[in-house]
């Protein structure tokens, strides 16, 4: 399958979806996007506890919406 076809099949899965089927996926994805970026951030900040990286996140969070 190429590169092309495998994103037309994805899209047409996308379409057969219901609405909240679509929310739940982009859901899922916000949220390991946002397990990937604390992953980082601890990486970066080992001494960080919790409530810091939350902080950290909100405000990379913060930051991409003014982009």
């Amino acid at each position: 399958m190429t590169p092309q076809a495998a994103l037309a099949a994805q899209i047409e899965r996308y379409r057969q979806m219901t609405g909240e089927q679509r929310w739940d996926l982009a859901f899922e994805l916000h949220e390991f996007a946002c397990d990937m970026a604390r992953a980082g951030i601890r990486h970066q900040h080992p001494e960080a506890d919790d409530a810091e990286v939350e902080r950290l996140l909100r405000r990379r969070l913060a930051l991409a919406r003014q982009l």
